[in-house]
């Protein structure tokens, strides 16, 4: 990887760093095709990518480069582009995909379910939920009962309370509800010229602390190109 980052950062004329929301490895793929013929994205161990760019100015790979190797902080990536940046932040800043909330994650909305069947609102309209699926809801909180064969509530249940952190339990349950809090995007910090070895910070590129929340699963915390 380092290598490569090196390489990469000789053949490109500007390195973005950036941060990602709720981060989902499906999604990262997504940017990563769209940009595949005009770029090459890393989304890696931070101390190695670190490393490669050089932590100072007597081991920065390239002019300036430790100035953004010393940004390298959490869940972040390189970007290596010839797009002018324009283009660039507009992009990123139209790149938006909801998706599920995880445990850690703050509810956007009170989620209220109703009496009657558990509905799954992954189609439309929705359906409710099969009857082998009723043990695991009670497991997760629900007091349902079977009636007919479907799983019901007979009370209303509050499944999750805006402003709240998600148990682990919640976020399950809103993700078989079919019910999407959370948006998958990438925030710019910083980009690096080659042709003058200077970095630029983005004005309103970072993420808010509730767009980093939520626990990252294994799978998604490392990257690597």
């Amino acid at each position: 990887m380092m290598t490569e980052l090196q390489t990469n950062s000789e053949k490109w004329r500007y390195c973005w760093l950036f941060e990602v929301g709720s981060m989902r490895n499906s999604h990262l793929k997504t940017v990563r095709n769209l940009w595949k013929d005009t770029a090459r994205i890393f989304f890696g161990r931070g101390a190695v990518m670190a490393k490669a760019l050089g932590t100072t100015p007597e081991e920065e790979h390239r002019l300036g480069l430790s100035k953004l190797a010393s940004q390298i902080k959490g869940q972040v990536g390189l970007m290596f582009t010839d797009t002018e940046p324009k283009e660039v932040i507009e992009w990123f800043a139209d790149f938006q995909q909801p998706d599920f909330a995880r445990s850690g994650n703050k509810a956007t909305r009170t989620v209220l379910l109703p009496v009657g069947p558990v509905m799954r609102h992954h189609s439309d309209p929705p359906e409710p939920f099969p009857h082998n699926e009723e043990p695991q809801l009670r497991k997760l909180g629900l007091t349902t009962s079977l009636v007919k064969g479907v799983p019901t509530l007979t009370a209303p249940h509050k499944l999750c309370e805006k402003g709240k952190a998600l148990t682990s339990e919640q976020a399950q349950l809103l993700k078989l509800t079919g019910v999407k809090m959370v948006t998958f995007r990438v925030g710019l910090l910083s980009r690096w010229d080659s042709t003058t070895g200077e970095v630029v910070q983005i004005e309103g590129g970072a993420l808010s602390s509730e767009e980093k929340g939520g626990e990252a699963s294994d799978e998604d915390a490392e990257m690597d190109e």
